[in-house]
């Protein structure tokens, strides 16, 4: 039996509606695709666009009246006259990026909290353990051979695979100076010097250890506290870099000896976030190097260290610079301290700083 004709009719107009409504449907699912897809792209141009035109954030420790403060001052400087607005940076003092703590500095920049920093190689070692090969003590006795050490390109590419582990790219590394010892009555000339010294020491364990092995009693405090322990005879002296040492003003203290005994060194490092570094072009690459390079020749530190020990000279302050025999007997009373470092700095960078200091003793003089 046959439709009647408004079955029929009925029927179409169902079939009308049904695909009317598919075809809108269809219309408003590709619309919110293709409108979801445009705003993800919007998102990620904005985000670009947002990180390419952020100032980059560069961390130190210290304020510019000391040499690594100036070194990063300067990087921060010569960025912003690259004129690429990618490269402009913020100098951020006081290891703020890192909770004010210089020891976090790797990991604020592994964790993007900092995007550049300047650091010290002694501080930094306690995330890099690989970096306190500058601090094993009496490695590089003397400012020619940590400047032999900074410049050894086995050295410097092995401690750059380090850092790179922890999200780091090692831009340059260059001398920071020799950490003194300024005492009140008593001149260090031999191990024996040491022993019952009250001495105000910075708390990294390298420095605490070596002190300890030699019989000194090392304690950790401020500079201001220490030079009121010192005018007090709560201390008998206090180590730390000449240019620390003379900003002070360690004659105010009562220091009357300043012993040059080269036992702990320390490296300026300027560091990158890894992925900061991978989304630069190589041009923007060899600027942040040259940039560094030449930060590091105005900082000149060791013209600083040199005039920081003059200027305690002229305060008052007798300088005792220990021989290269008195280095050996310094050597021979920490051996067994000295060989647990060399482990926990690892064998295969000592070796490589050896021979970095070896090569440059045994070159002639003027020579490389």
């Amino acid at each position: 039996m046959s439709a009647s004709p408004l079955a029929s009719t009925i029927a179409r107009t169902q079939m009308n509606v049904w695909t009317r409504s598919k075809l809108h449907l269809s219309r408003v699912a590709l619309c919110a695709v293709t409108g979801l897809w445009i705003g993800a792209w919007s998102v990620a141009v904005e985000a670009a666009d947002a990180e390419a035109s952020t100032e980059l954030k560069l961390s130190v420790a210290v304020g510019p009246a000391l040499a690594l403060g100036t070194a990063a001052e300067r990087w921060s400087q010569r960025l912003v006259e690259t004129g690429d607005a990618r490269l402009a940076a913020k100098l951020y003092p006081g290891a703020s990026l890192a909770g004010r703590d210089p020891g976090r500095e790797v990991g604020a920049l592994k964790e993007g909290a900092a995007d550049l920093a300047v650091g010290s190689a002694l501080q930094w070692s306690l995330q890099v353990p690989a970096l306190g090969v500058f601090a094993l003590p009496w490695i590089a006795p003397d400012a020619d051979a940590l400047a032999a050490m900074t410049a050894s390109e086995p050295l410097r590419e092995a401690l750059a695979q380090k850092l790179e582990r922890q999200g780091v790219v090692l831009i340059a590394i260059a001398p920071l100076g020799h950490r003194e010892l300024a005492t009140t009555s008593r001149a260090i000339r031999s191990p024996a010097d040491l022993a019952g010294l009250r001495l105000r020491a910075s708390p990294l364990p390298v420095v605490h250890e070596l002190l300890l092995s030699l019989g000194a009693l090392p304690q950790a405090m401020g500079f201001a506290q220490a030079q009121a322990a010192l005018a007090s005879g709560a201390l008998d002296g206090v180590e730390g870099l000449p240019t620390a040492l003379a900003s002070a003003r360690s004659a105010v203290g009562g220091q009357r000896h300043l012993a040059l005994w080269g036992a702990i060194a320390d490296a300026m490092v300027f560091g990158v976030r890894r992925s900061l570094w991978e989304s630069l072009s190589s041009a923007q690459k060899d600027a942040l190097r040259r940039a560094a390079e030449q930060a590091i020749a105005e900082t000149d530190t060791r013209t600083r260290q040199e005039a920081a020990v003059r200027k305690l000279s002229q305060n008052g302050i007798a300088l005792v610079r220990i021989t290269a025999a008195g280095h050996d007997a310094f050597r021979a009373a920490t051996g067994d301290m000295r060989a647990r470092w060399r482990g926990a700095i690892g064998e295969d960078i000592v070796t490589l700083a050896e021979q970095a200091v070896a090569k440059h003793r045994a070159a002639p003089a003027g020579g490389s």
